[in-house]
C-alpha cells in the first residue's frame, strides 16, 4: 500500500511517528503539504492502492479521488445521526441537540454544558463549556478568519458527565489493534494497559456496528459504565504518546493489501 502522509499537521507532537513506522516497515509513502484553504489535493500517482493519513483537510478532499482505495473513510458512517442509531445509550453523549454556532443557547444559573462541532470534527474542540465561556469561545471564533468556523457552523449540545478515565482504541477489520489511555480523572488510578473491561465493552460495540473497515473509538469509564466518548476517522486521529503507530500501519497495510 502507498502512504500518502501530509507534512504538516499542527498540535500534534507525535506525528513524526508515523514516517518512523513507514521506514520500518519499508512502505512507500510520499509527503505532502496541505493548507487549510486548498480546494483539492495537488499530488498525482499510478498507485491505486493509497491511503491518506493528516488532518481533517486531507482525509475531507481524498474523497475526491475515487479510484484510490482505501484512500479515506471520511464523513458516511462516522456522521453522528448514523452511528447513534446503532450505539444508541452506549454513547456517552447519547442524547443532542443541534444548533448552529451564531444562535443563542439557553442557559440555566450555573450551568455547564459539553459542546462540540457537529459534522466537522475538528473546526474547533469539544469541551464542556459555561456561559461566559460559550459567548467569548464564539465571538472569537466568528472574529478569527484564519480558522473555518461561520455563522452557520454545527454544533451539537449534551449534558456534561463526569468521567473515570479515557481510552482510545484503533480498529481494523473489526479487530481492536492497539488501544491506550489519554485521560485519568478525579483519583484514578494509572493503568498501563486499557482494563479488559474496557476492552470486552468495545467488542461489543464493533459487533453492535462495525462502522468502517477501519475506524477509531474513544471510550471512556463513567459511573454508569463503559461508554463510547466519540467516534474518529482513522486518516485523521492523532496518536497519543503510549500509541502503538507501528501496529496500526503494519495492520492497515496488511488488511488493505489482500
Amino acid at each position: 500500500m502507498y502512504f500518502l502522509v501530509q507534512a504538516n499537521v499542527y498540535l500534534d507532537p507525535d506525528h513524526y511517528k508515523i514516517f518512523d513506522a513507514l521506514e520500518e516497515l519499508n512502505i512507500d509513502y510520499h509527503v505532502i503539504n496541505i493548507t487549510p484553504t486548498v480546494e483539492k489535493i495537488d499530488f498525482e500517482t499510478d498507485r491505486k492502492d493509497v491511503f491518506v493519513y493528516g488532518s481533517v483537510t486531507i482525509a475531507r478532499l481524498a474523497k475526491q479521488n475515487t479510484d484510490w482505495f482505501p484512500g479515506s473513510f471520511y464523513g458516511g458512517n462516522h456522521l453522528y445521526e448514523v452511528y447513534s442509531q446503532y450505539y444508541g445509550e452506549n454513547l456517552l453523549n447519547h442524547k443532542i441537540s443541534v444548533h448552529k454556532i451564531s444562535e443563542e443557547l439557553i442557559w440555566k444559573k450555573g450551568e455547564i454544558k459539553f459542546i462540540k462541532p457537529y459534522n466537522e470534527a475538528k473546526i474547533f474542540t469539544g469541551k464542556v463549556f459555561n456561559e461566559t465561556e460559550w459567548k467569548d469561545f464564539v465571538f472569537e471564533g466568528l472574529e478569527n478568519k484564519s480558522n473555518r468556523i461561520t455563522e452557520d457552523s454545527l454544533i451539537q449540545i449534551s449534558k456534561a458527565k463526569r468521567t473515570i478515565k479515557e481510552a482510545r482504541l484503533w480498529i481494523v477489520g473489526g479487530q481492536i489493534i492497539d488501544g491506550g489511555y489519554y485521560k485519568f480523572n478525579d483519583n484514578a488510578p494509572f493503568e498501563e494497559k486499557v482494563s479488559e473491561d474496557g476492552l470486552n465493552f468495545a467488542n461489543e460495540m464493533i459487533q453492535l456496528f462495525n462502522l468502517e473497515e477501519a475506524f477509531v473509538m474513544d471510550i471512556c469509564l463513567t459511573d454508569e459504565g463503559w461508554k463510547i466518548v466519540e467516534i474518529n476517522c482513522i486518516n485523521s486521529s492523532g496518536f497519543y504518546p503510549n500509541t502503538n503507530v507501528k501496529s496500526i500501519i503494519k495492520a492497515l497495510n496488511i488488511y488493505f493489501s489482500n
